[in-house]
């Protein structure tokens, strides 16, 4: 069991890796009485073509991920939700394109809130009925996104941007992918990607380290697995041209919602944090609320407070998204461009930069006074080799002249994609 302080926070991460290759870390809050776990593997929506560790190659339906979250709550006795329930927690999951989460969030029986979390995660109970009951479940789900106009304009976005990546599928699949989907196919996600070499579990609030990990160690001892390996992901190439420039429907919106951003070169090297920082600064440092450009957009009702920027990147893609609601889409998006082909072009002053750096500081330590927050944060770093705990420090050693080489590399007109919800119906 090794420990890490981290002076500057004020915090110390507990940490194992155990026989069958989970890794274990454990914050303790002094103080709180909340306790959040969240257990996750590295396997999300875009994990739809792998080679195994014993060397098979498989192609999967898109949307496994997510329909395997859904019935991993079902156990042969009842749902989980109500056992965690009658446990005084409060559990969820969900999937991303590069991950899949389980969590539960209680103020006591903390002890067995985690046995049961570890207990239904690593015990699959899939049957031919169960699964095809939920495949009319979540296509009603794929059914009703198609009326929601934020998830609409979001995968817009992406949609034009990607060409062959599958980060442009939804997370959901299709109707005819989830249709396609059967018990031995889950198993065989399952059982490549839910092995604990490939898992982390992140404890943080109110507990005692050492007895949080004995805890998962006495349990997990209990448990065998099979050996471990690599699992090989496979992309297409994906060029770096956007597919279409811009991608336009109707619904019943009261304003339109527009949605823009540049395509970058992925990076899933350790330098990887490191350029997703950099680029969320730079864009801070142009777009941020405290900018003059966001109070004359304001002004103009060309936006409203909920305009906003991030940055996403993963296995094999790196984009910018920005934007909200707007009474004119194509004035924002140009107003924002320029402001933003400007910086590449010009720079970003250094008192704009520095205030720039002190905002995002500032985020980042209200940040972890969440536990939610915190644990959601540090499993997505882990997963793509980054330390949640060393954000403060990478952004205190980011340069100007950083800054300003991302702002050229990644504001470029011929990487732009547009998504843009008009009013009206479909």
């Amino acid at each position: 069991m090794a420990k890490q302080a981290y002076p500057k926070l004020q915090e110390t991460l507990w940490h194992e890796k155990l026989d069958n290759g989970l890794e274990v870390f454990v914050l303790p809050k002094p103080g709180f009485t909340k306790t959040y776990a969240i257990f996750t593997t590295k396997y999300g929506s875009v994990d739809n073509h792998f080679t195994r560790p014993d060397g098979e190659t498989i192609k999967v339906p898109d949307g496994i991920a997510h329909f395997l979250e859904h019935k991993m709550f079902e156990e042969p006795e009842g749902d989980i939700f109500t056992r965690f329930a009658s446990q005084g927690a409060s559990a969820n999951a969900y999937t991303s394109f590069d991950r899949t989460a389980y969590l539960f969030t209680a103020t006591g029986e903390v002890e067995a809130n985690l046995d049961t979390l570890l207990h239904f995660v690593q015990n699959p109970y899939f049957t031919d009925e169960n699964v095809e009951k939920e495949k009319g479940i979540i296509v009603q789900e794929i059914d009703m996104y198609k009326d929601n106009p934020d998830w609409r304009v979001y995968f817009g976005l992406i949609e034009a941007m990607y060409n062959r990546h599958p980060v442009h599928i939804d997370i959901a699949g299709t109707a005819d992918s989830v249709r396609s989907i059967t018990k031995e196919m889950l198993y065989d996600c399952y059982n490549t990607f839910y092995h604990p070499s490939n898992m982390t579990l992140f404890v943080v609030g109110g507990v005692d380290p050492e007895e949080t990990l004995a805890r998962v160690k006495k349990d997990q001892a209990g448990k065998t697995f099979p050996p471990g390996g690599e699992i090989k992901r496979h992309f297409e190439s994906e060029p770096l041209q956007v597919k279409q420039e811009r991608k336009e429907l109707q619904l019943p919106v009261s304003l339109p919602k527009c949605l823009f951003g540049f395509k970058d070169e992925p990076h899933d090297s350790n330098e990887a944090m490191r350029r997703e920082l950099a680029t969320k600064l730079m864009l801070e440092a142009v777009l941020g609320s405290s900018t003059a450009l966001y109070q004359q957009l304001y002004d103009e009702n060309l936006i409203s407070d909920g305009f906003g920027h991030e940055y996403n990147t993963g296995p094999g893609y790196a984009f910018s998204m920005i934007g909200g609601e707007t009474r004119d889409p194509d004035e924002m998006v140009k107003r924002v461009s320029d402001a933003l082909y400007a910086a590449a072009n010009e720079g970003i002053a250094e008192e704009i930069f520095e205030r720039a750096r002190r905002k995002k500081i500032g985020a980042f330590l209200r940040m972890m006074n969440s536990p939610e927050a915190i644990a959601g944060e540090f499993t997505r770093y882990r997963h793509r080799g980054g330390d949640l705990f060393t954000v403060v420090e990478t952004y205190e050693s980011l340069t100007l002249d950083e800054i300003n080489e991302r702002a050229k590399e990644h504001a470029r007109s011929e990487r732009r994609a547009v998504s843009v919800v008009q009013s009206g119906t479909t």
